[in-house]
């Protein structure tokens, strides 16, 4: 029997599950920091949602602890890391509530769409004002999906039903795999002159962060209609109530906003606005859901059987020689992912040398990890790792080869287009992780948060372009290899930068004569 420590609000139902195998289930909640650090000691499992902070210190405290279970999808209260080190599974519940944020997506659309809110006020309050809502039809008109993960395949389906036409913006979906949802994939410029409505269901990330912002809206196509059930600060509130104002955008549903709780915003004035306080996942189902699958989770954890929600796993059964590696694959497959700005056409793995003698499939797996961990608000593991590469259409091919003409090991992934390989150089009692090669052009350079990876003519100056840019920028460089190719006038510029390049620069660089390409990668 295991102790189980739950400290928020969760379904009786998962409850009852943990008690019926036996266990003992502890419900504290709303403890302090300080009474947390107590009475994590002598728990086996811990049970959270949003609020409890699971810092290094609380795992420290609990030396009989095994899993910590968060009923739901973010992990952001959970140090997963220090989690790892002491051998702390950690799971979560990422498919409980995305039927539910669908169906908010389309109770918000079919709302806006139709008035039904402002009616509804209008007509409590005594008015009877029947022309003044007049709605318009879902039927015939194009949705604009933004983000094709679970949540917004969901949506694609119901309105497909509705006979709305389907297109869609995601870097990582496959054009294979949008044409089996019926949707069309444009890019996010093309959606938003398109769409007459548009359904968010993308990841905050920095690179969506203010996506729909003055800039994107100014192209968008006059009436167009906006829906947010993702994440707030991907839709710039300001710029939103701005758009709707001057007549671009009719309205919009929004069930997120940049800072929460939101009880003013320059939108709620506007007539054409729907909202909700976060209510995406609010559904008795959904909670249950939750509560359900973090139980069923914890007990698969406490019974060391296989547990298809860890976020964490380790593998225990990875040799010491392949264990190093695997950062520099996910390093790796991340590095790919940014020279494809999504999606990669394919990918191959291959490991050379003493790598080839023992079993390296968890480098594939974490290769996919770095290449999948900016695409899904669900944090992205070795065991979810395949299906969503399955999910996206994604080919994954592994190959290993003994011999290694410069290393002594060397990992290589190579899609239609791009190629990447890494190495780990000895330093002392460590190894230092180096990328060695980029587009077949030979370069040695360590992993940096901020990059960026330059091709250009193979003439005087072109180093000096760049380091200008970046200087008047106020961006310094703290490394750079650069390495010519072997079959043409080009070179290669793989740069380490202290921070990530403004649009604006990469923009001017991407101008430059003799700068053939140019990509900004985060690692």
């Amino acid at each position: 029997m295991a102790r189980v420590l739950v400290t928020e609000k969760i379904a009786d139902s998962g409850l009852d599950l943990l008690r019926s195998a036996g266990h003992e289930v502890d419900v504290q909640e709303g403890l302090s920091p300080e009474e947390l650090l107590g009475a994590i000691v002598g728990a086996h499992a811990l049970i959270i949602r949003s609020s409890t902070q699971v810092t290094a210190e609380v795992l420290a405290a609990g030396t009989a602890l095994q899993v910590v279970g968060r009923a739901g999808v973010g992990l952001d209260n959970v140090d997963v890391k220090a989690a790892t080190v002491r051998g702390v599974m950690v799971v979560n519940a990422p498919t409980s509530n995305i039927l539910s944020v669908a169906e908010q997506a389309m109770a918000l659309l079919l709302a806006q769409a139709r008035n039904i809110p402002q009616a509804h006020a209008s007509l409590v309050a005594g008015r009877w004002e029947r022309s003044k809502w007049e709605g318009v039809e879902l039927h015939g008109k194009v949705l604009g999906v933004v983000g094709l993960g679970r949540a917004g395949s969901l949506v694609a389906q119901r309105a497909h039903a509705f006979g709305m036409e389907l297109i869609g913006f995601d870097p990582f979906v496959s054009p294979e795999r949008a044409r089996a949802m019926g949707v069309r994939l444009v890019t996010i410029e093309e959606l938003v002159g398109e769409a007459d409505f548009v359904s968010i269901h993308t990841p905050k990330t920095p690179e969506t962060i203010g996506l729909f912002g003055r800039d994107l809206l100014a192209k968008a196509k006059p009436g167009i209609r906006i829906i947010n059930t993702a994440r707030g600060g991907i839709v710039d509130e300001e710029a939103l109530a701005e758009a709707i104002r001057d007549g671009i955008v009719a309205g919009a549903g929004l069930d997120v906003f940049a800072k929460e709780p939101c009880t003013d915003s320059p939108l709620f004035a506007l007539p054409g606005v729907v909202v909700s306080p976060h209510l995406g996942a609010s559904t008795e189902e959904a909670q249950d859901k939750a509560g359900v699958t973090i139980a069923e989770q914890v007990l698969l954890s406490l019974g060391g059987d296989f547990v298809p929600y860890a976020v964490n796993v380790a593998a225990t059964d990875v040799s010491d020689e392949v264990r190093p590696f695997m950062p520099l694959a996910e390093q790796l497959g991340r590095l790919l992912g940014c020279l494809h700005h999504g999606l990669p056409d394919g990918l191959e793995i291959e490991c050379q040398g003493e790598l080839a003698a023992v079993s390296t499939g968890i480098l594939t797996l974490s290769a996919l990890k770095g290449v999948f961990g900016g695409s899904t608000d669900e944090p992205v593991s070795y065991v979810n790792a395949p299906q969503l590469a399955e999910e996206r259409g994604l080919e994954v091919r592994e190959t290993s080869t003994a011999t290694s003409r410069d290393y002594k090991s060397l990992i290589t992934l190579r899609s239609k287009s791009h190629s990447v390989a890494g190495t780990l150089f000895s330093a002392g009692r460590t190894s230092a992780p180096r990328i060695v090669m980029v587009d077949d052009h030979v370069v040695e350079v360590a992993p940096s948060a901020h990059m960026l990876v330059v091709r250009n003519d193979d003439r005087p100056g072109m180093i000096g372009i760049v380091g200008t840019a970046l200087g008047a920028a106020d961006i310094s460089i703290s490394s750079m290899a650069v390495g010519p190719s072997p079959v043409a006038a080009t070179a290669m510029m793989v740069i380490s930068t202290t921070d990530s390049a403004p649009d604006g620069v990469v923009d001017q660089l991407r101008g430059d004569e003799g700068i053939l390409d140019i990509h900004r990668v985060s690692l």
